[in-house]
């Protein structure tokens, strides 16, 4: 048994949460909010790089949410504070707000304002006061947990009326993708964003990131006597460097050679290969092929790991899901090249202390990892990866155990 300090990061209580908002608007503007609004983080069982390659993916909600208290303004201006950024009021003019304008984290705020307008709504300016308790940096959305809460606030504020079913809310979706593409320049795929607006509590949404429909897989680990362990290494991590954006490219130019708008189109893995690895074929993207090849195969590969997920989940196997895990996490690590060593110690420590299966999640060159365990193991299984990053000489891990949340409120 290791005796190491265990730092669990826990979930704030909806309540205190909105207070904490609402005391920092107040604080801040000198004046009540009109409301405060919340969207969650979010974990990751299986689907990781499909999203953007027309896949499948099974992410689900954290009780971790991002809280925005906000007030409609009668002018075009937009001022921001966040307890995360030091309290420090910005003050922006939506007329201004357009690609390469904004950066940092008041892009993700005013670009969704803007990617609203953009699809036709009316908004004005706004005060708004954010404060949080997912964990920054750590690949567990933050972002989105910040667009979603903004997105359901100015949809309440002024009335767009897209918060109240699945089918409005996938609008507000796709402006927060808008907003995290075109305005904070972030090139990501959607599952964050749905996950953030259209998750239900107590389920994983599985999402067909093609067609956009979703289906509510029951998710309550705790009746089959396990338990999900997040892992956040505190490796830097961060989707903006070009890596992500890199791997996004790689992918597009194989879908082109092989005539498919996207990697999901492809149902004959070796055939594509063999395509791919043909001379001159991808001379013009000026992709080297055996990379290529590796990322086609990931992709492909973890859109049948997401069925396969779904398939145990159904038939009440979930113990078995560990294993489908740990092989996402080697096709992450050797064919799409997305972990890192602090990622590799947490998911090799985890299988070594008891874990069933174990991966990194999000979009990876840090950030956080699974693992699959028993109830009884958790804190033992944290303790031994705590104990290994400390023998690596690594910045202590963070943990939270996930449990599937609700969506923006």
């Amino acid at each position: 048994m290791t005796s190491i300090d265990v730092d669990w990061l826990d979930a704030w209580d909806v309540e205190d949460g909105s207070a904490q908002a609402r005391a920092l608007f107040t604080e801040v503007f000198d004046a009540a909010p009109d409301g405060v609004w919340s969207a969650p983080g979010r974990g990751n069982l299986i689907g990781e790089h499909t999203d953007y390659n027309g896949g499948l993916v099974l992410p689900f909600a954290l009780p971790h949410r991002t809280y925005a208290a906000i007030t409609r303004r009668a002018d075009r201006t937009v001022r921001l504070v966040s307890a995360q950024e030091a309290g420090t009021v910005v003050t922006v003019d939506l007329d201004t707000v357009a690609p390469g304008t904004v950066t940092g984290w008041v892009a993700y705020v005013v670009g969704v304002a803007w990617a609203l307008e953009q699809a036709g709504a009316t908004l004005g300016g706004f005060d708004v006061a954010i404060t949080s308790c997912v964990p920054y940096g750590a690949g567990l959305s933050s972002s989105a947990a910040l667009e979603g809460s903004v997105a359901i606030g100015l949809d309440t504020l002024f009335g767009l009326g897209h918060g109240a079913d699945d089918a409005g809310r996938q609008h507000l979706v796709a402006a927060c993708i808008r907003a995290e593409n075109e305005i904070a320049g972030a090139p990501t795929g959607g599952m964050d964003q749905a996950a953030a607006l259209r998750s239900q509590e107590g389920h994983a949404l599985l999402l067909d990131c093609r067609s956009l429909e979703v289906r509510q897989i029951p998710f309550d680990l705790a009746s089959d006597g396990l338990a999900l362990l997040v892992v956040d290494t505190r490796a830097p991590h961060a989707l903006v460097d070009g890596q992500y954006a890199a791997r996004r490219d790689t992918c597009e130019a194989a879908a082109a050679v092989l005539g498919v708008e996207t990697l999901r189109e492809v149902t004959d893995l070796d055939a594509a290969l063999a395509t791919l690895a043909a001379p001159g074929a991808l001379d013009a993207s000026g992709q080297d092929p055996e990379v290529t090849a590796r990322r086609v195969k990931h992709v492909v590969t973890e859109i049948a790991r997401v069925g396969e997920v779904v398939s145990l989940l159904d038939s009440g196997r979930t113990s078995e899901v560990g294993a489908v895990l740990s092989a996402a996490h080697a096709s992450l690590r050797d064919d799409y090249e997305v972990s890192c060593h602090e990622l590799d110690v947490a998911v090799d420590a985890a299988v070594q202390a008891g874990a069933l299966g174990g991966r990194m999640i999000g979009g990876g060159f840090g950030g956080s990892a699974i693992a699959l365990v028993r109830v009884e193991d958790a804190e033992q299984v944290a303790g031994e990866i705590a104990a290994a990053f400390e023998s690596e000489g690594l910045s202590a891990p963070g943990f939270l155990v996930a449990v599937a949340g609700g969506p923006a409120s």
